[in-house]
């Protein structure tokens, strides 16, 4: 396989001799911010090596110097956040996340799934964060943006680390994943929602095994995403299931059926969140759309475009998240009757803030007041 060197925008998928196997993307143009775009081409040499070839995760040391990101996002239930990684070996064709990696000069295609950025550090720069006297607590989110319990996470162990110095801190803190690897932190979450401290969010976003297999190939399957919810509920862990994205054409006929397995297995309430395509991720979307599913192709992109206006994507706050037009309204009613009959439709759990304290550091002096 060879590059060459094409004028930037667009993407075309890979050749099928050279899309890797278990991956999302079927293209890897390019950052948009590089000032020539290259992409992969089929020189003929694959025809005489037929089988896909393997794609490796390599891991990249991140050297932020702080850890927790802040925002003031109008329809997002947060302000502040940490994401042990950058990039998702999970390789979910629809993550909003993948514009991100361009801004290191990665491609938001398999690059994103396979250039991982980790933080080594995290818990340490948390601890630090944690002892500032001008720190006043606040739940943090851990995974908004990527995975944080991703493939990488049994062996780095970042995110575990961070629950760590959470209970350590008595601090609130959540988490978002697609991962049952979750359950490997039972204890720690255990422990922290027994003092009110701690609720986690399971995203399932289809029962399809095959379709969820395609669309988020190292994620999970729905089954042993369920079981996560239910071993987190029976630990004593507060759980919200989220059916994020919801995919018009594909995976919105499952709603009822989805939350009513979500409720069976524990979940306390429910969220969702309609399909969105910002840059990238809309071309990467069409690509995956029209080499797995072609035949619904036309009508999946037709009903997510009466949801934004006619547009691919409308990045409105307070819009973006549900779209709007009759096709985002029925979702919503369906959605919000379901969650009502399954008993999902009740408030998020309200995570404590007045536990929080600072252990005495050892050799350290106790304050005077």
């Amino acid at each position: 396989m060879n590059q060459r060197f094409v004028p930037p925008p667009k993407s075309d998928p890979l050749p099928e001799a050279l899309r890797p196997r278990g991956r999302g993307a079927v293209s890897n143009t390019s950052g948009r911010y590089e000032p020539q775009s290259r992409e992969p081409f089929d020189d003929g040499w694959s025809e005489a090596d037929p089988s896909p070839p393997q794609l490796k995760t390599t891991l990249i040391k991140d050297a932020s110097r702080t850890i927790i990101s802040t925002n003031d996002s109008p329809d997002i239930s947060f302000s502040r956040s940490i994401n042990p990684y950058r990039g998702c070996e999970h390789g979910c064709i629809y993550c909003y996340a993948r514009p991100s990696h361009a801004w290191w000069g990665y491609s938001a295609g398999l690059d994103f799934e396979s250039r991982l950025f980790f933080k080594p550090g995290a818990a340490d720069l948390l601890e630090k964060t944690f002892r500032k006297p001008s720190y006043q607590p606040e739940p943090l989110l851990i995974g908004a943006n990527t995975d944080p319990y991703q493939p990488v996470e049994r062996r780095l162990r970042i995110t575990r680390a961070l629950l760590e110095t959470c209970l350590k801190f008595r601090h609130p803190v959540s988490v978002i994943t697609k991962s049952a690897s979750i359950t490997r932190d039972l204890d720690l979450l255990g422990e922290l929602a027994e003092l009110g401290l701690a609720k986690a969010a399971v995203s399932i976003t289809t029962l399809d095994r095959k379709l969820a297999r395609s669309m988020e190939p190292r994620a999970a399957t729905p089954e042993r995403r369920l079981e996560a919810v239910k071993a987190l509920s029976d630990a004593g862990v507060p759980v919200t299931v989220m059916t994020a994205p919801i995919i018009p054409g594909l995976t919105c006929h499952e709603i009822e059926n989805l939350l009513q397995r979500a409720a069976e297995a524990g979940a306390k309430s429910a969220g969702y969140v309609l399909l969105r395509l910002p840059l990238e991720v809309r071309d990467l979307f069409k690509e995956w759309l029209q080499a797995e599913r072609p035949a619904a192709a036309e009508k999946v992109m037709s009903l997510i475009r009466q949801t934004r206006g006619g547009k691919d994507y409308d990045a409105r706050w307070n819009v973006r998240g549900v779209g709007e037009g009759p096709v985002a309204e029925l979702i919503a009613k369906r959605f919000r009757a379901a969650a009502k009959k399954h008993g999902l439709d009740g408030p998020r759990v309200t995570l404590r803030c007045d536990l929080f304290e600072r252990p005495i550091e050892r050799d350290g002096q106790m304050s005077l007041f």
